[in-house]
Parts: C-alpha cells; structure tokens; sequence
C-alpha cells in the first residue's frame, strides 16, 4: 500500500474500476480521434475505459430558450438510457467544482477504495445538460470557467483520467 502525497489517501493496488464516458455528439476530427485511442490504450492497463458517444439532438442554429430546453431534454433522455443504477456519475459542467489534477486523482481512488468502482462522466451537447442528467450525477465538476468544445472534453477528460491513476500508483508524469 503506498500513501498519496496529497491528503495521505491510501491507494490499493488492483482495485478493479470501470469507467464509462457517455458524451453527445459524433467525433470527426482525426487528431482527436487518434488522441483518443491513444489515452483509451494506456488506460487499459489501469482500468476498463468506454467511451459511449450518441447522437446529438438536431437543431436549427438560432434556438428559442424553449428549443434549448427542449433539445437539452431529449439528449439527456438518451444520457440517461446509458447510466446504470449503481454507477457513480460525475457531470462535466462549466457550474462544477473545480480541482487540480492531485485533488482529482485523490476523488478516483476515495471512489475506488469506498466500493463506487463504476464511474460513469457526463459530457453534454453545445447546449449542455438537462436538469434530469444533472438530478442523477452524484457530483459536477468543471475544467475551466471557460466553455471548451464537447468534443475536445473527452480527450482532456481521458488525459486527466490517466493523469489521476499515474499520480494515485506513484509513477512519474504529472510533473
């Protein structure tokens, strides 16, 4: 068993954790695919990770506040299809809490140690969540007070994700 530097959290070896990303929209740019896979490749050693992408809700581009609710709703009806009930979720949302990489490492291992070894992250559409999928998410956290692209969500959310697994083992690269 090795101590965290951050907080003195014990960190078990071979907890068995599943983690599934259910994020809206389709990927099509390369890099980021290739980004991606790459980050899914070295976590395969650390965890099971899947990706669930769904379709996003079609919408003309000037939306009334109703349209938005609406198509908010439908994206999360689909959101919520994929959770399973005894799943950890964790939404990302710009109203989320804020935490460095050592205080989200330190999140995934209390998950893991505490027997919440399936987390499931909500990535929203461009118009975010619905307030049903935000209802069901366990916690909200948030990478920036700055919007950032759906899309480019998962690969910065698979980065962190192994970052806190690398920090959690003690193994150098959060530097």
């Amino acid at each position: 068993m090795w101590i965290s530097p951050v907080d003195n959290v014990f960190v078990r070896w071979g907890i068995n954790v599943n983690i599934s990303i259910v994020s809206i929209g389709k990927l099509k740019e390369k890099y980021l695919k290739q980004g991606i896979a790459e980050y899914l490749k070295r976590l395969s050693s650390y965890a099971k990770v899947e990706v669930i992408e769904l379709p996003d809700e079609k919408a003309p581009e000037n939306l009334s506040a109703a349209e938005m609710l609406i198509v908010k709703e439908k994206e999360g009806i689909r959101i919520l299809d994929k959770i399973s009930d005894d799943t950890h979720v964790i939404a990302l949302a710009i109203e989320g809490k804020q935490k460095s990489s050592e205080e989200f490492a330190v999140s995934i291992d209390r998950l893991a140690t505490y027997g919440k070894s399936k987390i499931t992250f909500v990535i929203g559409g461009s118009l975010g969540l619905s307030s049903e999928v935000m209802k069901r998410s366990n916690e909200s956290l948030s990478f920036s007070k700055m919007t950032l692209p759906h899309q480019l969500m998962r690969l910065v959310l698979l980065e962190q994700v192994y970052r806190a697994f690398r920090i959690n083992r003690g193994e150098p690269y959060h530097k």
